[in-house]
């Protein structure tokens, strides 16, 4: 397989293309080897960032004189160095790390470059995390992995001087991932209360909305263990801040309230609910005196930096932000001990968001390649962006490094957990994962299970999607589907986007919620297997969920098998099609005895539960909450017996948290099964860790099949004898059982199919993209308002995707699809709030097929004043309150939650004025009730909120229906022309040629 790389240019040999084969050292264990272009590079190499201790892979075995199997080949062409290293014909590819589209990686191109990919597709090449890591499964079932160890943009595999390391071939893929871990480094060890459900949205406004949330999950009977904070619950957007006073100017002439005023007090409501709260830090820090955090870090000097030495400042939430520099130990050290103090409000874990890093108002979403970061030695040193970037030193791996060490520092009896968006090679050590901003379809919830599992094949276990979809409206039977397969993932987490309709697992009838209660509590019976699993992961790396060709990988049509996965020796089988019956479909399984069960939980849009023949796997009672478990309760082994009638299984127990298990403070029992003539007798084979066995009942089901069971009790640690019938007896046992399955799926209440869900308006609007084709371009556009997908017919290549027009988080007014001759045009109209629309005309011109046009336009729709005003004015305190304040500021800023808001000082003595496009003047005041202005009363030029007892006027200026704003602009082959954001502030149009330098053009709405 060749795999072409993108680097640094060479150009004393970009004339001409030469083959040679690699150098090689033997490192780390027998069947690892590095690989470089030659002794030089090999000695010019930068510290390794994936190695969890670098020297390891700068040290050459001496006692190995193996061959390497397969040795790569490189080539420089045009310039850029290519790497090759060419397997057997039905070779299987995976690994890649986070990546949408397919599991089997075969023909895929993947680029390592870390980037905010809101709504990315099946097609997108680059999402939050970087892993230059491949897995190749061999004909004959056995597996080599290949990494590059590199930090820089590349495509699959890293341009030289860097090393490539290849691990095995070794007899199976799960031996190839345990080798890489010991390389690498293994997952952290969660705390056991992270691996329940997770509920989040974006945003649970005030405290009082979180605690209504929590206490319905319990009066609901709806298992749940952690309640997270999205970036709304701070000040200003301001990074370990709460919003815990008023401090708005608010022409609704009401008064905003302080919306966490107490987190501690939260905490401690949650704690004494059984939930935990986990609260978001982002790397954007706001750049204002008087801030602690800015002025702290000013003060030591760790921002990044520009080239010519100045901090870097990109827009991000709060504004301008300045940004940690994590390469440097100073800023590691300094954000930890902020950490440090943030926990003490009793938070229980940290989100680390937007850490690509994303910054706003920029074509390539991060900051610039030119940006300098002052890096340790061990790390490399002083370098470019373009060479921190994908190791997230700064806003990935090192940030979410040092908010675990943060919240260690806080509390060393406890085990933190950090969520990161972005990542690199290494970052599980550290931080689990999710998948980014997914969108409300069936097409993500069929990727979510290949993207969970590639993450796990690259060294990263512990991840899941957004369930039931971040951006845009589920239906009740996609979320309840979704949250049946989520609740099998390794991390199990319901989030939604701001100003989407209600996503709690009761928020789609009682058919969806009845499903969702159903899903959990299966999860909660099974995670005394999860956690068992975890361990084995945090100990041995050994992957947590694994594609289902792992239980058989000579199989070469499982290879490809999507729609199931592996937890261990328990299959997940699941419909992710909006018209997949499960019950109806052929189920792909791999050979040998799998054993169907359920906990007399079946239904049909839940997925279907198998456990492989020769396997023992511990479950539980459902609980509400990890805290409600206790040592002494039940213990439920689940025993399903091979050919040669036996079975072998693990059950790991500690304290849930903490450091004891490391000192021993454990108790791992193996347990096996085995049948003996007419008995099956369940013992105890050994155990380890100094735990004692706690006094609890034992209930072993043994699995026959289709459902059926035979039950029997007896104390845990005490052998125990099974009477097994007769063929006759077990073959009426199992009729029986497929009977009451059949039964139970037949009558269980479905949830209905359900496209039309109440919501936004323009809600149904958003849901189907609408193609358009012309002459050398396929536009595929979402009426929500981003073109999908933008293809050149001509050459089949996607040019871009995902580029947002409209943001999808207002309310879409309007959506046609027109044809006029040869011309095929859409227009979208969305509400932006203070009486404006922008509307969008896309098209491809028939004088002109090879361009793609948008013609842009603000208009007024309508004014009304309902002892309100609308609209919401940014202004500083500060400020001439004399200067007149352009409208598009304070709109641009509703739209993004308007963070900096003042109170209005004398909301009786306030009113509006303005004058209409017929001429006539108008007053508005707060006693005036109800009234709208319509057609010609629409306010022309501007109109002014006059505080009389002050003596002064804000002026407002909005576009009329009668002179909007319009602006034109096109995609082309040749250069691009891209509209960022559309707002009432200006319209950025960003400007990217060949060279991918960045030109802004501002119009501004005067």
């Amino acid at each position: 397989m060749s795999k072409k790389v993108t680097g640094e240019k060479e150009t004393a040999l970009s004339s001409e293309a030469r083959t040679r084969k690699m150098v090689y050292q033997p490192i780390l264990e027998e069947g690892v080897f590095r690989f470089d272009c030659s002794a030089d590079d090999r000695n010019a190499a930068f510290p390794s960032i994936s190695f969890e201790n670098p020297r390891v892979r700068d040290t050459p075995l001496t006692n190995v004189h193996k061959v390497p199997t397969f040795i790569p080949s490189f080539e420089y062409v045009e310039g850029q160095r290519l790497v090759n290293l060419e397997f057997p014909l039905n070779t299987s590819f995976y690994g890649t790390g986070e990546v949408s589209g397919q599991l089997e990686r075969t023909r895929k191109r993947i680029f390592t470059w870390n980037t905010d990919a809101w709504g990315y597709g099946p097609g997108t090449t680059s999402l939050y995390h970087s892993h230059p890591w491949v897995l190749a499964v061999l004909p004959n079932g056995e597996a080599i992995g290949v990494l590059a160890d590199t930090t820089r943009r590349c495509e699959l595999i890293s341009a030289a001087p860097y090393p490539v390391i290849t691990f095995g071939p070794f007899a199976s893929p799960t031996d190839v991932l345990a080798s890489f871990s010991r390389a690498v480094g293994t997952v952290f060890m969660p705390p056991k209360w992270s691996l329940g459900y997770h509920q989040c949205r974006w945003s649970y406004h005030s405290d009082a909305r979180v605690r209504e949330i929590a206490k319905t999950f319990r009066e609901k009977g709806i298992p749940c263990d952690v309640i997270w904070m999205d970036i709304d619950y701070m000040d200003g957007f301001r990074c370990f801040t709460f919003d815990q006073a008023s401090s708005t100017f608010h022409l609704i002439l009401t008064t905003k309230f302080e919306q966490f005023p107490d987190p501690k007090s939260l905490g401690a409501d949650l704690h004494q609910n059984g939930f935990k709260g986990i609260w978001m830090l982002d790397p954007g820090i706001k750049r204002e005196t008087g801030y602690f955090v800015y002025d702290s870090g000013l003060e030591r000097d760790i921002w990044v930096q520009t080239a010519d030495g100045q901090p870097f400042v990109g827009d991000v939430w709060p504004g301008p932000c300045v940004f940690p520099d994590f390469t440097q130990s100073s800023a590691r050290s300094w954000w930890a001990q902020l950490v440090k103090g943030f926990i003490s409000n009793g938070d229980d874990g940290i989100w680390n968001d937007m850490n690509e890093p994303a910054v706003f108002k920029t074509v390539t979403k991060t900051m610039p390649a030119s940006n300098v970061h002052r890096g340790d030695k061990e790390l490399g040193g002083h370098q470019k962006h373009s060479h921190y970037h994908n190791v997230l030193l700064v806003y990935g791996m090192l940030m979410a490094r040092s908010t675990y060490e943060g919240m260690k520092l806080a509390n060393e009896q406890k085990r933190p957990f950090v969520l990161t968006r972005a990542g690199f090679i290494g970052s599980q050590r550290y931080a689990a994962t999710w998948t980014g901003d997914n969108l409300s379809t069936w097409e993500h919830l069929h990727m979510s299970i290949s993207m969970v599992v590639q993450l796990g094949l690259s060294g990263q276990p512990l991840s899941g999607p957004d369930i039931g979809g971040f951006a845009g409206n589920a239906t009740p039977k996609l979320f309840g589907r979704w949250m049946g397969v989520g609740a099998m993932f390794p991390f199990c987490r319901g989030h939604s986007e701001t100003d989407t309709i209600d996503h709690e697992p009761w928020s789609f009838g009682l058919e969806c919620e009845e499903v969702c209660r159903l899903a959990l509590k299966r999860r909660y019976r099974l995670l005394p297997h999860i956690y068992t699993l975890f361990y084995m992961a945090h100990t041995k790396g050994i992957p947590v969920a694994t594609p289902t060709f792992f239980a058989d990988p000579k199989d070469l049509e499982l290879r490809t098998q999507e729609i199931s996965f592996l937890f261990g020796p328990l299959l997940i089988y699941a419909s992710t099609g909006q018209d997949q019956e499960l019950y109806e479909m052929e189920h792909k399984l791999p050979k040998g005895i799998w054993h169907s069960f359920d906990f007399e939980d079946s239904h049909p849009d839940l997925p279907a539960l198998y456990l492989q023949g020769g396997s023992i796997i511990p479950a539980s009672s459902p609980y509400q909450h990890v805290g409600e478990a206790n040592r002494t309760d039940d213990l439920q082994l689940l025993v399903a017996l091979d050919e040669a009638g036996k079975a072998i299984g693990s059950l790991f127990e500690d304290d849930g948290d903490g450091y004891e298990y490391t000192r021993g403070g454990y108790l791992l029992t193996t347990y096996v099964a085995e049948r003996q003539s007419s008995v099956v007798n369940v013992t105890v084979l050994k155990t380890e860790g100094s735990w004692e066995r706690p006094n609890r009942r034992l209930h072993v089901k043994l699995l026959l099949g289709k459902g059926a069971t035979i039950d029997a009790w007896g104390i845990d640690g005490v052998a125990l004898k099974i009477p097994f019938p007769s063929e006759r007896e077990v073959s009426d046992l199992v009729a029986a059982g497929e009977k009451q399955l059949r039964t139970r799926i037949e009558t269980a209440r479905r949830i209905p199919d359900v496209e039309n869900v109440s919501g936004h308006k323009g809600t149904e609007l958003s849901r189907t993209p609408v193609e358009i084709k012309s002459g050398d371009w396929s536009l595929k556009v979402k009426p929500s308002g981003f073109i999908v997908e933008l293809k050149s017919m001509g050459t089949r290549n996607i040019v871009a995707r995902s580029i947002v027009l409209l943001d999808a988080r207002r309310s879409i007014l309007s959506s046609n699809l027109e044809q006029a001759g040869e011309v095929e045009s859409l227009q979208l109209e969305g509400d932006i709030g203070g009486g404006l629309a922008l509307v969008l005309q896309i098209c491809i011109p028939k004088e002109n097929f090879k361009t793609v046009r948008i013609d842009s336009s603000i208009v007024a729709r309508n004014f009304c004043f309902c002892k309100k005003l609308y609209g919401v004015v940014d202004i500083d305190p500060q400020t001439d309150p004399h200067a007149d304040v352009n409208p598009q500021s304070f709109s641009a800023r509703v739209l993004e939650s308007a963070p900096n808001l003042q109170n209005l000082l004398h909301p009786t003595e306030t009113y509006v004025s303005f004058t209409a496009i017929d001429g006539s003047v108008h007053e508005a005041w707060p006693e005036s009730g109800e009234q709208v202005f319509e057609g010609h009363l629409h306010p022309n030029g501007e109109w002014r909120l006059v505080d009389r007892c002050l003596g002064f006027a804000l002026v407002n200026r909005p576009v009329s229906k009668e002179s909007p704003l319009r602006v034109s602009h096109g995609y082309e082959l040749e250069f691009h022309l891209l509209l960022y954001k559309p707002n009432m502030m200006f319209i950025n149009v960003l400007i990217m040629d060949e060279t991918f330098e960045i030109l802004y053009v501002k119009f501004a709405l005067k």
